[in-house]
């Protein structure tokens, strides 16, 4: 079991926020983010006022990312050093990881994941990493390759396959019983060194989509995933072992408000990021805060209806529970906690998360509760002037927080039971050679010959399965 790992990441003011005079609102201190509600303290009459002045929020990690003079100043480098070995180390060990950047247009999310030439991102620095490090490891043999795809308007397109159509989404999104959901007919690129790393990350990122908003002048229209596929193969002490990680980087596109000034295109295409964004939330908040349970057990009773009220760009969201006054006699607004009855009972009924609500989450499936080391980042704008994004944001994440993940080490099976048959039969063997030691009457005697005969069956085992495997872990000489 883990937690999703929460950072947050502020940066700075930028030129549309300077000209209008943006104050900010946002501070950082250690691992708790504060956010000020400048409205409130504006208020004459704001003494005494119900609503909070200052939010904290605490996370795993935050970075002030304002003003490079600034001592707490978190550079590209500072990030990687805390998420991206985050991911490395991860994966090293054989499990899946997903790192993914949230936040509203223009607040950060691709300088953070993919940087610029002259201060890379995330992803080059762990690509880096794994090209240099892994490749130059002399007890295995490691298998690198890499996908790149985006979804734009509920539609998934390979941003690596040259197609003369390059606004052409034909791939469909499948689920396998064993290794969860993917993209059917997407390329996987091999590569040997870094160049070939940048070279195809370099393609998919001048084939994705980007379009110019009141907010970003070069605003994603899409989500892209870019995945890493890492399989080690070692031989430790004669005996050979395989691992394979699955790391996804996710570049998720801006939240902003709909412009009725927009074109129809534009629009729907809003409206699409929206809903997968929307969806996410949904997912989110349901494992984050259990209330999965409480949905189910309610819109299956009768006399019962849910309403969600889904704040405006915001994934934190509001489950009100009303009972139909007819059969409760004008009672309404009952709260009730999640995963328990109103009789004082557990809830039997298990949870419905909504992943295939959307392309997105259906990919991400594995990532948000599934078998998946994940990390979120959420980057914010500290102005005053986009404080409900900011704080729209803040609470998303806080719920992130609380989702909790069932991680493995993704072993191949048969390597696996031929390292646990070789336990067991070291183990028998010590039984057999401490009955032996104590020299015991005739009944150990019997002990003996069961314990000899569990040990041939498994040296049995073993060697059929072991002379396959160990031809697929030959090292080159």
């Amino acid at each position: 079991m883990a937690n999703v790992q929460v950072a947050v990441r502020v940066r700075p003011l930028n030129k549309r926020e300077t000209k209008e005079g943006g104050r900010i609102i946002v501070e950082v201190d250690d691992k708790v983010a504060k956010i000020r509600n400048l409205k409130v303290d504006d208020r004459p009459d704001s003494f005494g006022d119900s609503r909070e002045k200052v939010v904290a929020f605490s996370f795993d990690y935050c970075y002030w990312s304002v003003n490079p003079e600034d001592p707490q100043y978190a550079s590209q480098d500072v990030v990687f050093q805390d998420l991206g070995t985050e991911v490395l180390s991860g994966a090293a060990r054989g499990y899946n990881i997903c790192l993914f950047a949230y936040g509203q247009t223009g607040s950060g999310k691709t300088y953070t994941m993919l940087g610029t030439p002259a201060s890379v991102g995330l992803t080059p620095r762990i690509c880096e990493y794994f090209s240099f490090f892994f490749f130059s490891k002399s007890n295995c043999v490691a298998f690198l390759s890499f996908s790149f795809l985006e979804i734009y308007n509920e539609r998934v397109r390979d941003l690596l396959k040259q197609s003369n159509q390059k606004k052409s989404y034909t791939l469909r999104v499948r689920e396998h019983p064993e290794m969860g959901p993917y993209v059917e007919g997407l390329s996987q690129h091999v590569v040997t060194n870094y160049k070939q790393v940048i070279q195809l990350l370099e393609e998919g990122i001048a084939n994705r989509i980007t379009a110019a908003t009141h907010v970003h002048e070069a605003s994603s229209r899409s989500h892209a995933i870019f995945t890493i596929h890492y399989t080690q193969a070692i031989l430790e002490n004669n005996l050979p072992s395989e691992i394979a990680s699955k790391i996804n980087l996710v570049d998720l596109a801006g939240s902003e408000k709909a412009d009725p000034s927009y074109c129809k295109d534009r629009i729907t295409e809003g409206a699409n990021i929206n809903k997968s964004l929307v969806t996410l939330g949904i997912v989110i908040s349901t494992l984050g805060i259990g209330l999965g349970s409480m949905i189910a057990k309610y819109m299956f009773s009768s006399g019962c209806f849910v309403f969600m009220n889904l704040l405006h760009n915001s994934f934190f969201f509001h489950i009100y529970i009303y009972k139909s006054t007819a059969n409760t006699g004008g009672d309404s607004g009952i709260p009730v906690s999640p995963g328990t009855s109103s009789r004082g009972g557990s809830s039997q009924r298990q949870s419905y998360i909504p992943y295939r609500d959307s392309v997105l989450t259906w990919l991400l499936k594995d990532s948000l509760g599934g078998n998946s080391k994940t990390i979120m980042v959420a980057t914010v704008s500290p102005a005053h002037t986009s404080y409900s994004e900011t704080m729209s944001t803040l609470r998303y994440a806080s719920n992130a927080k609380n989702i909790i993940n069932k991680p493995r080490v993704n072993e191949d099976a048969n390597v696996k039971l031929i390292r646990e048959l070789r336990e067991e039969i070291e183990r028998l063997k010590a039984m057999l050679l401490s009955f032996e030691l104590r020299n015991f009457s005739s009944l150990n005697d019997e002990k003996d010959e069961n314990l000899k005969e569990l040990i041939l069956r498994n040296e049995l085992k073993v060697g059929g399965p072991s002379i396959i495997s160990r031809s697929r872990f030959e090292l080159p000489t």
